[in-house]
């Protein structure tokens, strides 16, 4: 195994998890949940 191939391992692997973080980020049923955090800031005391 060359450096090559570990580079490519390394691209593929940081590739597939950026795509897993983007499917948990929009998948529906966090949306509730990120929608009340997105409020956090805007509430009264």
């Amino acid at each position: 195994m060359d450096i090559t191939t570990l580079r490519v391992l390394a691209t593929l692997l940081c590739f597939a998890t950026f795509l897993g973080i983007l499917y948990w980020a929009y998948a529906r049923r966090n949306q509730a949940r990120f929608d009340e955090d997105a409020a956090i800031p805007f509430r009264q005391d």
